[in-house]
C-alpha cells in the first residue's frame, strides 16, 4: 500500500481566472441590495398571485404558459417561508416584514447572473477566443434591461438561462471527441434544458425547434461517416433530444396538479369531471351523488361550449315574444336558456316517455343507456324540453327549443329526445354522472341541442341562446352536454319536489379521474381559452424594440424621484443591430462569391461562420419574428432573449472581421482595436448612466430624470419639488 500510496497526493486544476471574474461581477450585480425596492414591481403583481395559490395548493390556470415557471418561482417563496397571505393586488404596495422580498426574488436573479459565464463559454464552444467570450460576457454584463429583468420575480431571465444552457450543453457534446461517452451527459443535459425552457415559457419551444434543426444537420453530416456507429448515435440523440423533454414537459403538469388539489378560482374553465376531483368546491356539491343516471334522475346539465365561463340548460316562467323586433314570429312558448349561474331553475327530471308518472326513481332505479329515447322535464314549472320547426330567435337557421305550453293550435308537442353517449366504451353504456359526454338528438327533427353562445335580449335577460340544429350542421364541440349535479327523486308531487330540488343529496360514490385525462384537458385549455386582452400604456409593437423606441415604469417611489425602468443600454442595443446587419451582408457577399467560386474562406472557418449565424441570427429570428404574427399584449422585455443572441453574436464578428477581412492590413487592425475599446467603453459609461434607473438608487433631481430622456418616446416620471 505504501508503494501505491506515494505522498504527497497533488491535485492539479486549471481555473479560468476571467470567468471566476465575470461570474462574480454577474452575482454582484444581480444580486446586491435584491430586497429593494420592499414594494411590488410590475408584473411581480402577476405573478405573485400565481405563487400565494401554490402556497395555498389551490388550482388555477395560466394561459400565457406552462406551469414550470411558476413552480421555480414558488419554490424560491417556500424557501423563504412564505404563507401566500400576502393580497397582490396593486403595483407599489408595501411587502410586509413577514415576506421575505429576498427569497421571492433570488431564484430568477441567479438564473440572470448565470447567463453572463453562460454566454463566456458557449462563445468558446462556437470555437471563438477567450477575448471575443469576455466582449459577450461584458455586453450581457452591463446591460441594463437584462438586470433590471433579473432583479424581481419575473420568468425572462430563467428562460434565457435555460435557452443558453441548452445551446452550450449541446455545442459542448458535439464538439466533444466521439471516443468519450461523458459526452452524452452533456446532450441529456440539453434536453434536460430544453424541456425546462418550453415548461417555463412557450416561446422557448422556438429555440428548443432550433437547436433541433442544428441537431439534425450535424446527425445529417455524421451518416457519411463510417467510422461510427449510426444507428447508436441517432437513438441517442432522439431520445435526449426529444423523447426525454415530452417526458420532462408531462412532468412538469403532474408536479403541478398534484401539488394543486384544491379548488379555486379558475374551476369554473375546467369540465365538471376535473373540478369534481379538486378538494372542495364543486367536489363538495357533487360528493354522494349517484354515478348512474336513471328514469326519474334530478339533474343539472352543463354544456361543454360554454367556455370561458359555464353555463347549465335553464327554464324560467317567460314565454318568447310573439314576435321579434325584425317581425318574425315565434311559438310563444317557455323560454329555454343557458344560465352561467347556480339556480334551481336549472334543474331537470328525467322522465321515460311511457310512463306517465316517471318523476321519482324506482327501486332498484332504471338506468339511461347510450341509444335510449327520453323526455326532459323542467323541474320547477313541469315543462317538457320541446324542439319544432319554428326558427329560433337569434339563430334562424337552427330550430327553436322551448318548455311545451299546449296553447290548443295545431302545434303538438315534440319532446322526445335519444341520447347519444359521444365518448361510451360500449353501444350499452349506462349515462354516467359528469363523466359522460352526451349529446341529444331530437327525435321529431334529428336536430341536436345545442348551445349558440349568442345572447338574447332584455326579454331574454340576456341569457344565452339555447336552439336545436342539424348534426351537419353543428360544430362538434358545442353540442356536448354533462350531468353536473345529480340525485334520484323521490317525489312526485311538484311541491314536494320543489322542496327535493333545494336539498343536499346524501348517496357516497367515489369518482375519480385520471392524470392523462386532466392533463390533456388542461393542455387544451392553456392553448385554446385565451383571456381577454386590454390594451396597457406601456404596451408596444415588435419592431419598436430593435430601437427601443419604448420603455417601461416598473416602480416608481411614494414620494420621492426614485423609480425602476426596464430600459436597455442604448450603446450595446445599437451594437447589437449593427451586427445583425453587417452579419446578413457579409452572408450574401459569401454566398455570392462561393456560387461564382471564389472561396473567401477555408472550409473550416465558413463552417464555423455559418454555425454562427445559425445560433446567433437564427436565435434572434426564432425569437422575434413569432411576435410580428401575435394579436396580443406586447412589452419591451419579449425582445430580450432576442438580444441576447445578438450580444453573443457581436464580439465573433468582430473576430472574424478581424481574423479574415483584415488580415493583410495592420494599420486597419489596429484602427478596429481602437473602434472596439471606444465603444466598450462608451458601454460602460452608458450603464454607469443608467444605473439610478436601473436599481432605483440613488434619486435623481428632475433636472437629472429629464436628462435620462434620450428619446422622445421614453416615459419617465418626475415630481418638481
Amino acid at each position: 500500500i505504501s508503494a501505491m500510496l506515494q505522498l504527497p497526493l497533488v491535485v492539479t486544476a486549471q481555473v479560468d481566472l476571467v470567468l471566476v471574474l465575470v461570474s462574480l461581477l454577474a452575482l454582484w450585480t444581480r444580486l446586491s441590495r435584491l430586497s429593494y425596492p420592499n414594494a411590488v414591481v410590475f408584473d411581480e403583481v402577476y405573478y405573485g398571485q400565481f405563487v400565494s395559490l401554490y402556497m395555498k395548493r389551490v388550482f388555477f390556470i395560466d394561459d400565457s404558459g406552462p406551469p414550470l415557471g411558476h413552480m421555480i418561482l414558488a419554490l424560491g417563496a417556500y424557501l423563504g417561508g412564505f404563507d401566500g397571505n400576502f393580497v397582490w393586488n396593486r403595483i407599489g404596495a408595501e411587502y410586509p416584514s413577514s415576506v421575505s422580498v429576498w427569497s421571492l426574488r433570488v431564484l430568477p436573479a441567479l438564473c440572470g447572473a448565470l447567463c453572463v459565464p453562460l454566454v463566456y463559454l458557449l462563445t468558446l464552444e462556437l470555437r471563438f477566443s477567450h477575448l471575443s467570450a469576455l466582449g459577450a460576457a461584458v455586453l450581457l454584463l452591463l446591460e441594463n434591461s437584462l438586470i433590471v429583468q433579473s432583479r424581481f420575480m419575473l420568468l425572462e431571465s430563467v428562460l434565457i438561462f435555460l435557452v443558453l444552457l441548452a445551446f452550450f450543453s449541446y455545442l459542448r457534446f458535439h464538439n466533444a471527441p466521439t471516443s468519450s461517452w461523458f459526452r452524452y451527459v452533456w446532450l441529456l443535459l440539453s434536453g434536460i434544458s430544453c424541456a425546462a425552457a418550453v415548461g417555463v415559457k412557450y416561446m422557448g419551444l422556438f429555440s428548443y425547434l432550433l437547436l433541433l434543426g442544428v441537431a439534425f444537420l450535424h446527425t445529417w453530416n455524421l451518416i457519411g461517416d463510417q467510422s461510427l456507429n449510426v444507428c447508436v448515435q441517432c437513438v441517442c440523440r432522439v431520445v435526449c433530444l426529444l423523447v426525454v423533454p415530452v417526458l420532462l414537459y408531462v412532468f412538469w403538469f403532474y408536479l403541478h396538479l398534484s401539488l394543486l388539489n384544491r379548488s379555486g378560482p379558475h374551476d369554473q374553465l375546467m369540465s365538471s369531471a376535473f373540478q369534481a376531483s379538486l378538494q372542495g368546491g364543486l367536489s363538495r356539491i357533487t360528493q354522494g351523488q349517484p354515478l348512474e343516471v336513471a328514469y326519474g334522475s334530478q339533474v343539472t346539465l352543463r354544456s361543454s361550449a360554454s367556455q370561458p365561463i359555464p353555463c347549465w340548460l335553464h327554464s324560467h316562467k317567460a314565454n318568447y315574444p310573439v314576435r321579434y323586433e325584425n317581425g318574425r314570429g315565434s311559438s310563444h312558448q317557455q323560454q329555454v336558456t343557458c344560465y352561467p349561474f347556480k339556480d334551481v331553475n336549472n334543474w331537470w327530471i328525467i322522465k321515460h316517455p311511457g310512463h306517465d308518472g316517471g318523476h321519482m326513481v324506482d327501486t332498484p332505479p332504471r338506468p339511461v343507456r347510450h341509444g335510449d329515447v327520453i323526455q326532459l322535464v323542467h323541474g320547477m314549472t313541469s315543462r317538457f324540453l320541446n324542439s319544432h320547426d319554428v326558427a329560433a330567435p337569434m339563430s334562424p337557421h337552427a330550430q327553436e327549443v322551448s318548455g311545451y305550453v299546449d296553447f290548443n293550435v295545431s302545434m303538438p308537442a315534440q319532446n322526445l329526445w335519444k341520447v347519444d353517449i359521444s365518448n361510451r366504451e360500449a353501444e350499452s353504456e349506462v349515462w354516467k354522472t359528469i363523466l359522460s359526454e352526451v349529446r341529444l338528438v331530437h327525435v321529431n327533427t334529428s336536430a341536436v341541442l345545442k348551445l349558440s353562445g349568442v345572447s338574447l335580449p332584455d326579454w331574454g335577460f340576456r341569457q344565452l341562446e339555447v336552439v336545436a340544429e342539424k348534426l351537419f350542421k353543428a360544430h362538434g364541440s358545442s353540442l356536448g352536454w354533462n350531468v353536473e349535479e345529480h340525485r334520484y327523486g323521490t317525489s312526485q308531487e311538484p311541491k314536494e319536489r320543489e322542496a327535493e330540488l333545494h336539498s343536499p343529496t346524501h348517496i357516497d360514490v367515489d369518482r375519480k379521474i385520471s392524470f392523462w385525462a386532466k392533463f390533456l384537458e388542461l393542455q387544451w385549455k392553456m392553448l385554446a381559452v385565451k383571456q381577454e386582452e386590454s390594451e396597457h400604456k406601456y404596451s408596444s409593437a415588435p419592431l419598436e424594440w430593435i430601437t427601443m423606441e419604448t420603455n417601461i415604469a416598473y416602480w416608481l417611489h411614494a414620494t420621492t424621484n426614485a423609480q425602476i425602468h426596464l430600459i436597455g443600454n442604448p450603446v450595446s442595443w445599437g451594437v447589437a443591430n449593427l451586427s445583425l446587419l453587417a452579419y446578413q451582408l457579409l452572408a450574401a457577399v459569401y454566398m455570392l462569391r462561393r456560387r461564382r467560386g471564389f472561396k473567401d474562406l477555408p472550409d473550416a472557418v465558413w463552417d464555423q461562420f455559418v454555425c454562427l449565424g445559425c445560433v446567433c441570427v437564427g436565435g434572434w429570428v426564432v425569437n422575434f419574428v413569432p411576435f410580428l404574427l401575435m394579436e396580443k399584449t406586447l412589452f419591451l422585455y419579449h425582445y430580450l432573449p432576442a438580444l441576447c443572441y445578438l450580444y453573443l453574436l457581436s464580439p465573433a464578428l468582430l473576430e472574424h472581421t478581424h481574423t479574415h477581412l483584415l488580415s493583410s492590413s495592420v494599420t486597419h487592425r489596429c484602427a478596429l482595436c481602437v473602434c472596439v475599446s471606444a465603444v466598450l467603453l462608451s458601454v460602460f459609461v452608458s450603464y454607469r448612466t443608467f444605473c439610478p434607473l436601473t436599481y432605483g438608487s440613488p434619486e435623481l433631481s428632475a433636472n437629472q430624470l429629464r436628462g435620462l430622456r434620450w428619446r422622445d418616446t421614453w416615459d419617465i416620471l418626475y415630481r418638481r419639488r
